[in-house]
């Protein structure tokens, strides 16, 4: 038997960076936005209600801390959305071949294991409520524009890699 070997798969990483970094923006600004107050207080609140799911609702106790805590979390997650997308993309061809249709599934996506697996599962414990349609609409929105966001990094990232 001969053994061949298997094509190399490069990949430039710092584009899941700022991919991650880009989405990371977009969505703190969508949920000041949308939920909190646009001043200081309102951006420490979008990063500590991320720290809840670490940290419960001790977070909202721990000042700037846990705020920097759930922005690094936030940051963290969101270039793992670009690089879970680069992963993808090497079995689902579609990924690369047509980024924003694949982008806009990709981000319903997210939007569904965000909202419904990792919420429930840390220490949020909760899933989105129903009782505000307008508001997880535009979420489900925004996370299509992230999940763009993610395949056309996922792009770059493999073709300049």
């Amino acid at each position: 038997m001969i053994a061949t070997a298997s094509p190399q798969r490069s990949i430039d990483w710092k584009q899941a960076v700022y991919g991650g970094l880009l989405i990371a923006m977009g969505d703190a600004l969508f949920a000041i936005a949308v939920w909190f107050e646009w001043n200081t207080k309102g951006l420490t609140q979008v990063f500590q209600s991320i720290a809840v799911g670490v940290l419960g609702k001790a977070s909202y106790e721990g000042g700037t801390a846990t705020a920097l805590l759930g922005a690094g979390l936030h940051v963290a997650m969101a270039i793992a959305f670009v690089v879970i997308c680069i992963a993808l993309s090497f079995r689902f061809r579609l990924l690369m071949e047509k980024p924003v249709a694949a982008g806009l599934l990709y981000g319903v996506g997210l939007y569904a294991v965000m909202n419904f697996v990792v919420m429930p599962l840390s220490r949020v414990g909760a899933s989105p409520s129903f009782k505000h349609v307008d508001t997880m609409a535009m979420s489900v929105v925004a996370h299509m524009v992230f999940g763009v966001v993610c395949t056309l990094f996922a792009r770059r990232a493999r073709r300049m890699g």
